[in-house]
């Protein structure tokens, strides 16, 4: 079925990133629906993947109301997971407001440092930057027990600083044939970050 070749597929991925030092995170599309179907599926999926390669991360979405319970339910064993902000959606289960997804995004990080889990900050906001730094000291997590994530061209100079400081900093960059345009997308859905990578052009912070 598709699924059986859907999990071929990325054990075949899963398989090279091993033997290449990577590490695989299964990314989260839920769309403006916050669709409790495919948030399922992908929680489900990235679970029968760790059976064979326990380091296979995934990605929660802040913008869901129903994350900071999986939160709470996946954070164990130094599972990797991935918070982001997400799409604010329409859905039932979706935050509707900014300032709704952002106070998410802290109750979620919050859970995820005090946990024994791998947290992947997955932001460009400098006031959640922060938080999240703030909750590592709290949490007394070390620079290799947690990590930051933001796209390459988007605030440079703070992911320079955090390189710095000794915090693990990973960059994203589009890749495949539709990278281009899934870049577009987020601009469009997060216009700050279109003007910080326009900023950073420009050379300007």
């Amino acid at each position: 079925g598709d699924e059986g070749l859907l999990r071929a597929r990325l054990a075949r991925i899963c398989t090279a990133a091993e033997r290449a030092g990577a590490d695989v995170t299964l990314r989260m599309d839920a769309g403006r629906e916050g669709r409790e179907d495919v948030v399922e599926e992908t929680l489900a999926l990235a679970g029968r993947l760790r059976e064979d390669f326990p380091r296979t991360g995934v990605t929660l979405l802040a913008g869901l109301r129903r994350t900071e319970s999986d939160c709470r339910a996946l954070a164990v064993d130094g599972v990797r997971l991935r918070l982001c902000k997400g799409d604010r959606g329409e859905g039932r289960d979706a935050f509707t407001s900014r300032h709704a997804v952002d106070l998410s995004y802290v109750r979620c990080l919050t859970v995820l440092m005090a946990s024994d889990a791998y947290p992947m900050v997955a932001t460009h906001d400098p006031r959640l930057v922060e938080i999240a730094l703030d909750l590592a000291r709290r949490n007394h997590r070390g620079p290799g027990d947690h990590e930051f994530q933001m796209l390459h061209g988007v605030r440079p100079w703070e992911q320079r600083r955090l390189a710095d400081i000794g915090r693990t900093m990973r960059t994203g960059i589009p890749f495949g044939p539709d990278g281009y345009a899934r870049f577009l997308r987020r601009v469009a859905d997060h216009p700050s970050d279109g003007a910080l990578y326009a900023r950073s052009l420009l050379g300007r912070r």
